[in-house]
C-alpha cells in the first residue's frame, strides 16, 4: 500500500487521492470498477462519500443542482445510492487488495461509526461539516489523520476546526478547497497553500474540483502533501460531479506529472558542477578562437582577424576581449586555432 498518510505528511511525496464521491450512483459494481481504474493510475488512495439519509438530512433538503429525475427528493437520492455496511467493507477490502488507502467522507456521526467498523486510513472532513463540532469529536476518537476541507469556510471556522483537531492530538492536514463545480482558475486559491502552512504549522493540500490536471500540478510545485481530485470513468457518465472530474486517463497523467515534479524539486542543479560533467559536450558544441584569414607573424590582432568556430578545444569565445591587441608570434592560416603559445 506504500506510505501511510502520516508518512506522507513528513515525506517529499504528495499523496494522491482519487475521489469517487457519489459517481457510482448507487451501483456497487461501478464502485468496484472505480477502485480498479484508480489503482491503475498510480494514485495512493480512493475516496467515497458515506451518506445515511436518516442521520444526515430532512425531506426538505434541496439538491445542489437538479440532476436526478428518478429521485423526488435529496433524501430519496441518499437512500437509493446507499451501500450496506457489508458492501462498504467489501469496497475497503478491494481497495486494500489493489494497494490503495480506503477513505470515505462521513456526513454524520453515525456514518463515521459505520466507517470506523469498516476501516479507513484517514478521515476527510467534508466542506459543509468543517464547523460540525460533534462530528469532529467523533472523528478524533481513534487518532487517525484528519484532512480538513475549507471549501465553504471563513478563516474563523477553519481556525476553530484546526484548533479542535490539534487539541485531539492526531495528525492534521488543511486542504485548500473551493466549492465550485467546476472550479474556474480564478477561484482555485493556490495563494492559500502557503498561508495555511504558516498559519497552522501543519501539512497542507489541495482538494480540486476544476476538472483539469493543472491546479494539482501547480500545487505540487508549492510542496503540498495531499492532493484530492474528483474522478470519472468517462465525461459522458451520469452525475453532478462529472464536469468537475478528471478521467482516469487524466489522473494517470497527473500522477506521472507529480512524480516528475517531486524528482525535479528534490534534485537542485549546480550549474558549475553540471558544466564540469558536460565537458565532453562543451568541446563538441562550443566554439574556439580561430584565424578568420591568414595572419603573418608579428601582426597585432584586431577583431576582423578572429572568428569563432567549433570545436571548443581552443581558447573559448568568452576570452575574445583578452586576445584582441596581442601580437602573433607564429604565422597562422585560415581556421587555425589561436592558442596561447601563438601569442605574445
Amino acid at each position: 500500500m506504500g506510505k501511510s498518510f502520516t508518512e506522507a505528511f513528513s515525506s517529499g511525496e504528495c499523496l494522491v487521492i482519487g475521489e469517487v464521491a457519489m459517481a457510482h450512483d448507487g451501483s456497487l459494481g461501478l464502485a468496484h470498477a472505480f477502485i480498479d481504474a484508480i489503482a491503475r493510475t498510480g494514485a495512493d488512495a480512493v475516496k467515497f462519500q458515506t451518506h445515511l439519509a436518516d442521520a444526515e438530512g430532512t425531506s426538505s433538503e434541496p439538491f445542489r443542482v437538479s440532476f436526478s429525475p428518478q429521485d423526488p427528493t435529496r433524501r430519496d437520492y441518499w437512500i437509493r445510492t446507499a451501500f450496506t455496511e457489508e458492501q462498504w467493507a467489501g469496497l475497503a477490502r478491494h481497495a486494500a487488495d489493489k494497494g490503495l488507502h480506503f477513505l470515505s467522507s462521513p456526513f454524520s456521526p453515525e456514518a463515521a461509526a459505520l466507517l470506523r467498523r469498516v476501516g479507513v486510513s484517514a478521515w476527510k472532513i467534508p466542506s459543509g461539516e468543517t464547523g460540525n463540532i460533534p462530528l469532529l469529536e467523533e472523528l478524533l476518537a481513534d487518532g487517525l489523520p484528519i484532512l480538513v476541507s475549507t471549501g465553504m469556510s471563513p478563516m474563523g471556522e477553519i481556525d476553530g476546526a484546526v484548533r479542535q483537531v490539534k487539541a485531539g492530538g492526531g495528525p492534521v492536514a488543511v486542504m485548500q478547497c473551493t466549492s465550485a463545480y467546476p472550479c474556474p482558475p480564478e477561484k482555485v486559491g493556490l495563494n492559500m497553500i502557503p498561508v495555511f502552512r504558516e498559519r497552522y504549522g501543519c501539512p497542507v493540500g489541495l482538494s480540486d474540483h476544476s476538472g483539469t490536471i493543472f491546479p494539482g500540478l501547480a500545487a505540487v510545485t508549492l510542496g503540498i502533501q495531499v492532493l484530492e481530485v474528483h474522478v470519472t470513468l468517462s465525461r459522458e457518465m451520469f452525475g453532478p460531479d462529472v464536469v468537475a472530474s478528471v478521467t482516469t486517463g487524466e489522473l494517470a497523467t497527473l500522477v506521472e506529472g507529480i512524480r516528475w515534479i517531486e524528482r525535479m524539486r528534490a534534485a537542485p542543479v549546480d550549474k558549475d558542477l553540471a558544466a564540469e560533467g558536460m565537458a565532453p559536450l562543451r568541446r563538441v558544441f562550443t566554439k574556439s578562437l580561430v584565424a578568420s584569414r591568414p595572419i603573418q607573424s608579428g601582426t597585432i590582432l584586431d577583431r576582423s582577424m578572429i572568428a569563432l568556430k567549433k570545436p571548443g578545444t581552443g581558447i573559448p569565445g568568452s576570452k575574445l576581449p583578452d586576445v584582441i591587441g596581442r601580437r602573433v608570434k607564429t604565422g597562422l592560416e585560415r581556421d587555425d586555432f589561436i592558442l596561447e603559445e601563438n601569442l605574445e
